[in-house]
């Protein structure tokens, strides 16, 4: 039996893969803020006879410390974990700032990712074939990221900062895999396509019609589920691959440069001992 660590799996493609591998007879462990969706999940796990494999741990991933207290609590609980499967973002046409002084894109759809990754690494260490899969937009190119104002203080725009936000997570995988301090978890960036989940956000009234546009264009969520689940099933042997619609993409890219992703790692490190002393 393996155990899946999903952010964002109360909705959504986190959710489909959720009830896929509770439906396999795994143990599935969601992560989301919000309680509600969390018993409609852990309801839903009962009825098909799930509910001892099922688990709910309510967090506000955009909080630094919300993201400490669940590594914390997966480490209690679990001996090891198999997946850790990153779905969790929210998109926001006017710029907010946590209450620990980070962008909230950047805070959620970044730092949220580099923290799990890392803190959960060495209880992936104990899984048979360890895979972290990152659901992002990978390939994009590191050319669009703001080094000096990576938080969007000046000229913020909701897109600009969904895209950042990929371009950082393709660097993260980079990093990951160059110096991950030895850990065994494959990491696969993969982007499904455009698939018709909720698509959380707060919106001004244009991007709200795009955004159900793309809707009616996008594939059914089960479309995207198979692809994905093949990979954690039986992840690459490659310490990183990234994925576009099922296409393997060369790591040669700009997207994957090596110098930007060491950056990159300095950068975040610095940030999170100046704001919250954590080495």
């Amino acid at each position: 039996m393996k155990t899946i660590v999903v952010t964002g799996g109360t909705s959504g493609i986190g959710q489909a893969l959720a009830y896929t591998y509770l439906g396999r007879g795994d143990q599935v462990v969601v992560l989301g803020p919000d309680p509600a969706k969390g018993r409609t999940f852990l309801d839903a796990a009962r009825k098909a006879g799930a509910g001892d494999r099922a688990f709910f741990i309510e967090a506000d991933l955009s909080l630094v410390s919300e993201n400490q207290r669940v590594i914390g609590e997966i480490g209690a609980r679990f001996a090891a974990v198999d997946a850790l499967v990153l779905c969790a973002r929210y998109f926001r046409s006017f710029r907010a700032v946590t209450s620990e002084g980070f962008e909230h894109n950047f805070a959620l759809y970044y730092l949220s990712r580099y923290l799990l990754g890392y803190g959960l690494a060495g209880l992936m260490d104990k899984a048979d074939a360890p895979v972290i899969m990152n659901i992002a937009g990978p390939g994009a190119g590191a050319a669009g990221i703001r080094w000096d104002d990576l938080g969007l203080e000046r000229g913020y725009d909701g897109w600009q900062a969904m895209f950042q936000g990929g371009r950082l997570n393709d660097l993260l995988g980079v990093a990951f895999a160059e110096g991950g301090g030895g850990h065994r978890a494959r990491y696969v960036l993969l982007f499904p396509g455009g698939t018709r989940t909720g698509f959380a956000g707060d919106f001004d009234p244009a991007t709200a019609a795009y955004v159900d546009q793309m809707k009616q264009a996008a594939q059914p969520v089960e479309l995207a589920i198979p692809p994905i689940a093949a990979i954690i099933d039986s992840p690459p042997r490659e310490p990183l691959s990234a994925f576009v619609e099922g296409m393997p993409l060369s790591l040669l890219r700009p997207a994957f440069d090596k110098g930007a992703a060491a950056r990159l790692d300095g950068v975040t490190r610095e940030l999170l001992r100046d704001r919250l002393g954590i080495s």
